[in-house]
């Protein structure tokens, strides 16, 4: 006889099936509160200690029995809470004894609680300009609110890193991860450090592209570890900075069958062992003492304390990269993730899976065209005498804008003004590389070529028949001074010449017929990474004008960890580009000898060249959009320009429309890349001196010289 019973009734009567469960964040409060660790949750509910870490970050969630275990677990902890009120604050574990055995399986330490990280103000603080003195914004308080969100963590939790990208190990022994992990590190010398951090730190970074790379872990060690793992306080060879191949510790590593790049143990070293079945051994170390992060790029960041120095490269890893040398290696590294050079293909004669060119990469090195080789490289050595200056029409010289304007230029009315005020644009490198279209292969010669601005190239032309404003740099030299004559440029310059309605005939070109927009990934995630650190220190876009100079005045020292993780973003730029034109290192290198960097599919000058001449380029429009308007520049230095203003901000002289709006296709100020912010105010009389002595404002008017400052 059929049952008679409702069968939606039948469901409701077996309750509900999926158990709500507190937000992440709760769950960790109360087990912290109620003094378990997350070994002994892990243990009781029969999981892995890394599962209940992944429950607690958000990261994945309990199913099934665990699920329902957990949720009677969290109740009955907050039930006794409310009862008992919170317990004592945990301590932390006793520092391990020094041992130079195997380590036992990575032990969380209950971390105290982390310092609160300090939010910006979202007030605008008071500066000369009486625009300045404005009520916060909507903008404003929508800055302070993601300012304190942290920093994004991978979509996907990856069990193998479950303890994030890397660790920041003091001399006690204790290992500083991200977030306020704490991992108990036995290791007495660097062998055993290394098989500890393989072997159970769980640390390590999925790769950026499935054909990809899994980023290695980094130890990041502080003087007290590296004291403790018998490093020298500081390196005596100062030429090549590493340690002798007879030093105690490099003897250590090769006694336990672990191998050193060919750098050595420097200050950032790789050990590692070849990699079997297609599993990488290798560990990245970083000795502070020795300078691992470089003042000019990283601030002040090595003088912050272990946890805090942990969040802040674990932020640059998640954002950008995890570290593997300079910020400039870096920003190549970034490169080579996004971008792999190789990816799994079929054989179709075998079947069989092979490594193959990954399309719309840098698949291999490449040498370049002789006018785009420095002096020391061998295609250059081979065609001309030793010591030989080449010409521009030997050598292709796409560099930054350093320019300065004749005094004798200067108007009556521009004397009349009282200030100098600089602007400068945001991430100028990066903005210039979107988009940017790029070769990727060999260069191809021909001689008589018909320009074609989508073509990647080399290209012999004269341009110094162009008469332009002798109050504007000029666009085709870096210097702002007229050509002389054929010269090389890149395609980007040479397509400026054509948009000012020029017509252009070049004699010669080295073009590439492969090519395409290899660096566009890349600048994406620089872009966000900087977006993403200046809101955090209270700066985001769509600011009014007037609240953004007020956030710009004092961003840097509402957060120094924040403010050296956004030095380190825009050195990665400057860093990376540069660095696709290496040049020959060390004392006893001879020219016409290769040397490594030559080695790499990232040695690319005609890339580097492309990317600086669209940002000098776009420097230009924008100038000669200003000088429409009658405003005309006195100085610039590659990514700054001054003008003289009657008023001591940028909002004092910045040209609007009749509607009053920011004039279209100049400078406008905001947080973007390819934005401007104000640089720095000197007087009038300041800038004129420096122009009559033959000095370049730009460079000074901050305050200090900018090459040396790092800007």
């Amino acid at each position: 006889m059929a049952s008679t019973s409702d069968p939606v009734d039948a469901l409701l009567k077996s309750g509900p099936r999926r158990i709500r469960l507190p937000e992440p964040a709760e769950r960790s409060r109360l087990r912290t509160e109620y003094g378990l660790t997350q070994a002994e949750v892990a243990e009781a509910l029969d999981v892995t200690r890394t599962t209940v870490a992944g429950w607690e970050a958000g990261r994945s969630e309990p199913q099934g029995a665990a699920r329902a275990a957990y949720a009677k677990l969290l109740d009955g902890i907050a039930a006794q809470l409310r009862v008992t009120g919170p317990g004592p604050a945990p301590v932390a574990a006793p520092e391990a004894p020094p041992s130079s055995a195997a380590a036992p399986m990575a032990r969380p330490v209950q971390a105290p609680p982390a310092p609160a990280r300090r939010t910006p103000a979202t007030g605008p603080a008071a500066t000369p300009a009486p625009a300045a003195a404005v009520v916060p914004s909507a903008a404003a308080a929508a800055a302070a609110a993601a300012a304190r969100t942290p920093a994004p963590a991978p979509t996907e939790a990856d069990p193998r890193f479950a303890n994030g990208p890397l660790a920041v190990l003091d001399g006690d022994g204790t290992a500083y991860c991200a977030d306020g992990l704490l991992l108990r590190c036995p290791a007495a010398d660097v062998p055993s450090l290394v098989e500890w951090t393989l072997a159970e730190a769980r640390l390590g970074a999925p790769r950026l592209h499935r054909n990809g790379k899994d980023s290695d872990p980094l130890v990041v060690l502080t003087a007290q570890a590296a004291e403790r793992l018998g490093l020298p306080a500081v390196l005596e060879d100062r030429r090549a900075l590493r340690l002798p191949g007879d030093h105690k510790v490099v003897r250590q590593i090769t006694r336990a069958k672990w191998q050193l790049t060919r750098r050595g143990f420097g200050p950032w070293a790789r050990v590692y062992r070849p990699a079997q079945d297609g599993r990488r051994h290798c560990v990245q170390l970083a000795v502070l003492s020795w300078g691992a992060l470089d003042s000019r790029s990283w601030g002040d960041a090595e003088q912050l304390p272990p946890p805090e120095l942990a969040q802040l490269l674990a932020d640059y890893a998640h954002r950008v990269v995890t570290p593997r040398g300079s910020t400039a290696v870096s920003g190549l590294e970034l490169m080579t993730a996004l971008r792999p050079p190789t990816r799994a293909v079929k054989d179709p004669a075998t079947g069989a899976w092979v490594s193959g060119a990954n399309p719309g990469a840098l698949t291999g090195p490449v040498d370049p065209a002789p006018p785009e080789a420095p002096d020391e490289h061998p295609v250059v050595t081979s065609r001309f005498p030793r010591g030989h200056r080449r010409t521009p029409d030997e050598v292709l010289d796409e560099e930054a804008f350093e320019w300065i304007r004749d005094p004798q230029l200067l108007t009556d009315d521009e004397c009349a003004r009282k200030f100098a005020v600089g602007i400068d644009v945001n991430m100028a490198f990066a903005a210039a590389a979107n988009r940017l279209n790029v070769g990727l292969g060999p260069a191809v010669h021909v001689r008589r070529p018909r320009f074609d601005k989508a073509l990647p190239g080399s290209w012999l032309v004269d341009l110094s028949r162009i008469a332009l404003d002798p109050r504007l740099p000029n666009p085709f030299t870096p210097d702002g001074r007229r050509p002389e004559g054929p010269a090389w440029y890149a395609t980007p310059t040479v397509a400026y010449a054509v948009e000012l309605g020029h017509d252009v005939s070049p004699a010669e070109a080295y073009v590439r017929p492969e090519h395409g927009a290899y660096l566009d990934a890349w600048y994406g995630r620089l872009r966000d990474a900087y977006m993403a650190t200046m809101a955090e220190l209270g700066v985001v876009s769509g600011m009014p004008e007037a609240d953004f100079l007020a956030a710009m005045e004092h961003h840097k020292q509402t957060d120094p960890a924040r403010a050296a993780l956004l030095s380190a973003v825009k050195a990665t730029v400057k860093g990376g580009i540069g660095k696709l034109r290496e040049r020959p290192q060390g004392a006893g290198y001879r020219p016409g000898e290769r040397w490594p960097a030559l080695d790499r599919p990232t040695w690319r000058p005609d890339i580097r060249a492309a990317v600086i001449a669209t940002a000098r380029v776009n420097m230009h429009r924008k100038m000669t959009r200003f000088a429409a308007a009658g405003l005309f520049p006195i100085a610039a230095l590659s990514d700054c320009a001054v003008y003289l203003s009657d008023g001591p901000g940028p909002l004092d002289f910045l040209p609007r429309t009749p509607e009053g709006k920011p004039l279209p296709g100049g400078f406008r100020l905001g947080v973007s890349p390819g934005m401007v912010k104000h640089e720095g105010t000197q007087s009038l009389m300041w800038a004129v001196e420096l122009l009559e002595d033959g000095h370049n404002p730009a460079r000074h008017i901050k305050g200090g010289d900018a090459a040396l400052d790092g800007e």
